[in-house]
């Protein structure tokens, strides 16, 4: 029971951040493109970063709670 619990808190605390982080990456980076679209290149190159790294908070926490189910 506890065991299930930690893995269910797991991704859900894991994946709430990334997924609202992520969510006002694309809004803003959109918005930006909206004011600016000469930079357009370059805004997405960032903001694709970036989403790329707020995904792999989310990877990280898949891990941990993989971990906690198999061990």
């Amino acid at each position: 029971m506890g065991k299930e619990f930690a893995v269910a808190l797991v991704m859900g605390i894991g994946t709430i951040g990334p997924g609202i982080a992520i969510g006002m990456m694309v809004a803003k980076g959109l918005e930006a493109i909206g004011r600016n679209p000469e930079a357009s290149s370059k805004i997405q190159t960032n903001m694709i970063l970036g989403v790329a790294f707020a995904e792999a908070v989310a990877i990280y926490a898949l891990v941990v709670a993989l971990i906690l189910k198999f061990v």
